[in-house]
C-alpha cells in the first residue's frame, strides 16, 4: 500500500520534523509513504471571506495536482467524521483488501480546504472540532497510520 500526505505549507520546526522523520522510518516496514508539499498562500490580517476562498483556490489548484485520479482521497476537515484508532485501522484494512493501491490524505492550509478538494475526496476524517495547527497535525496523522498499521498486525503498541 502507498500512503501519501498532501500538506500545504512547510514544516519550519526542527522537533516536528524529527518527528515526522521518526514516524516516517516506522512506517516505511508497512506501507510506502510519500509526503507532498505544496506551497501556501500568504494571508494578509483582516482577509475578506472573498479573499479567503480565493487563497483556498489557488492552494486546492495545488493539492489536487498532486492526487492521481486512481487513489483513495481521506481529507482532513472539521466537519468530518471522527474516528477512534481502531475503526481507523479497520478501515485502512479494508481499503487495502479491497483493491485500493494509494490512500491520499489531504492536510490543508491555515484556511482550511477548498470546496473542490473536498468534492474530490473519497471521505473526510476529522480529529476533532477544534482547529490544529498544519504542523502538528501532520505528527498526528503519522502516529495515528502507524498506530493503525500496528493495530492491523496484531502488534502491541502502548494505549
Amino acid at each position: 500500500m502507498k500512503i501519501t500526505l498532501v500538506t500545504v505549507g512547510k514544516i519550519k520546526e526542527k522537533y516536528f520534523e524529527d518527528a515526522i522523520t521518526e514516524y516516517s522510518k516506522r512506517l516505511s516496514r508497512y506501507c510506502k509513504l510519500e509526503i507532498i508539499q505544496v506551497a501556501d498562500e500568504k494571508t494578509p490580517d483582516g482577509a475578506s471571506p472573498a479573499l479567503e476562498d480565493q487563497i483556498k483556490e489557488k492552494e486546492g489548484e495545488r493539492i489536487l495536482s498532486k492526487i492521481r485520479p486512481d487513489a483513495y482521497v481521506i481529507a482532513l476537515a472539521i466537519q468530518g467524521q471522527m474516528l477512534d484508532s481502531e475503526q481507523l485501522a479497520g478501515k485502512l484494512e479494508k481499503l487495502g483488501v479491497g483493491g485500493v493501491s494509494q490512500i491520499v490524505f489531504v492536510i490543508g492550509g491555515s484556511l482550511g480546504l477548498s470546496q473542490a478538494v473536498l468534492s474530490r475526496s473519497d471521505y473526510q476524517l476529522s480529529f476533532s472540532k477544534m482547529t490544529f495547527p498544519h504542523q502538528l497535525m501532520r505528527v498526528v496523522l503519522l502516529e495515528q497510520i502507524y498506530r493503525s498499521y500496528r493495530i492491523i498486525s496484531h502488534e502491541p503498541y502502548h494505549k
